[in-house]
């Protein structure tokens, strides 16, 4: 049976992109034909004036694959089987066809999801990832494993802190250029977290957390 793979990747340059989509299309199917894969630029991307205002080049690749690869052992330990049950499950569940892959780093354990159209995984603004990420951590957390997990999907993770951190020094500007304090939009506790974390040691301001869910948003206040 032939289907379509398809992923969407980003690096500093779109032939590095072009590199990542090959790594992860193989991911998918070994087998792939990589002569046959087809490209699109979605961004080549843009360096900015002294690295400032760096952003990555983009691009779907697509190819044909005749049939699903076997797939691939894993010897996981029993917090990543648990994790990639849970996981396994709210994938079938939502009818999402994806490869799962556990990395374990320690005291933490990086779950990557790889495959096509993964944005009903991901959800607006991230919302439905973060939500199978908290699961995910509860249920550890409720069992004891003293793991804390990541849950990624399309490299979804990096691309939205880069987003969130050029949103946190714009609004850092701002507060410090008029000397009012800046309301952001509503974001989830995740996001909130990476806001505060950019603007921790910028000079010149404070960040805060105000509202209620889901509609809690982070506030940016010109230093006393």
């Amino acid at each position: 049976m032939t289907e379509e793979l398809r992923v969407e990747t980003e690096g500093e340059t779109v032939g590095e992109a072009k590199w990542a989509a090959l790594r992860e299309l193989e991911k998918l199917n070994p087998a792939i034909d990589k002569a046959s894969v087809r490209f699109q630029v979605i961004s080549e991307g843009e360096r900015g004036i002294l690295g400032v205002g760096f952003a990555p080049a983009r691009v779907i690749a697509t190819v044909e694959s005749n049939g699903a690869p076997e797939p691939a052992s894993v010897d996981d330990s029993e917090p990543a089987a648990l994790v990639r049950e849970v996981v396994t499950r709210i994938t079938s569940a939502l009818g999402i066809s994806c490869r799962i892959d556990i990395a374990e780093q320690g005291d933490s354990l990086v779950v990557t999801c790889s495959g096509r159209d993964l944005g009903l995984l991901i959800g607006r603004h991230g919302q439905t990832i973060d939500a199978i990420q908290y699961l995910c951590n509860a249920i550890l957390a409720r069992e004891g494993a003293g793991v804390s997990v990541v849950v990624d999907a399309a490299g979804y993770r990096a691309r939205r802190e880069a987003t969130l951190g050029s949103l946190a020094t714009s609004a850092a500007e701002q507060a410090i250029r008029t000397g009012e304090r800046v309301e952001l939009e509503p974001m989830t506790a995740v996001e909130r977290k990476i806001v505060h974390v950019s603007l921790q040691e910028y000079a010149g301001v404070e960040t805060e957390s105000e509202g209620t869910e889901p509609n809690r948003f982070v506030v940016v206040v010109p230093g006393s």
